[in-house]
């Protein structure tokens, strides 16, 4: 990884627009928000720290940026090279360590360990936006993702659900914002490449050693997309309202 000085990388005009469209839609930053950026080094969360760099520099309003990553301590995944990069571009960092591959065997119970590491990392991330003062969490879960956890959830929990696009946790105390709501996984893929974003590659041997209910939908949503190319922009309309679900009074 290219560690020296790197320069905040323009993003598309696309992706910008469509980001931008949710950050209003929705309304998720505000005057004065403090927003932590949870950055696994993939190409998602790489891409969204970019757009929210340039919108920093560009909108009306003012907001403060830091970004975490929860290191799993998995001996196939190393997002330690993080920390140069994230000091380059000048963006306060919070590398937090936590031994997650271990605890699973402890206290996984009958919970899948995908559901565990995720729950643990978000508890690893409220602590350290209390702890630091940050008030808005931002994530970079895009349109795709949003579409396979609908389909999951219809099928496997018999529930009309999907992941939010601006919430408050249940302590109240804290926003969660997922700004790449209107975008496709191949925006954010090509973006990192043209850009040659430092992506990490995620290479978690309890989640790949087989294929997963997301990945199944992934290829579901692929077939059906070669049949169907309007079918992305009819499930945004499907899923806006659950989407919409939980959108803070005061936002």
């Amino acid at each position: 990884m290219n560690t020296q000085q790197p320069i905040p990388a323009p993003p598309p005009k696309t992706l910008a627009r469509l980001a931008g469209r949710a950050i209003a839609d929705f309304r998720m930053i505000r005057e004065g928000d403090r927003i932590l950026l949870g950055l696994s080094g993939g190409k998602d969360s790489l891409s969204l720290l970019m757009l929210l760099l340039h919108f920093r520099r560009r909108a009306p309003i003012r907001f403060e940026l830091g970004a975490i990553t929860v290191d799993p301590q998995s001996p196939d995944f190393d997002p330690s090279p993080m920390i140069p990069y994230l000091a380059a571009l000048g963006v306060p960092y919070h590398y937090e360590r936590e031994r997650i591959i271990e605890l699973a065997d402890a206290h996984m119970d009958n919970d899948s360990f995908c559901s565990f590491c995720a729950r643990m990392k978000r508890g690893v991330m409220y602590s350290t936006a209390r702890r630091e003062g940050y008030n808005v969490i931002a994530l970079a879960q895009h349109l795709d993702d949003l579409a396979e956890s609908f389909l999951m959830s219809a099928f496997h929990g018999g529930q009309l659900r999907t992941m939010k696009a601006h919430y408050r946790i249940d302590a109240g105390d804290l926003r969660v914002i997922r700004p790449l709501v209107y975008a496709r996984e191949r925006q954010t893929r090509a973006f990192a490449e043209t850009a040659r974003l430092p992506v990490i590659p995620e290479n978690c041997p309890a989640c790949f050693a087989m294929p997963t209910q997301r990945e199944h939908m992934k290829q579901l949503l692929a077939r059906q997309e070669a049949e169907q190319p309007r079918l992305f922009r009819n499930l945004l309309s499907t899923l806006r309202p659950l989407m919409s679900a939980g959108l803070p009074d005061d936002a």
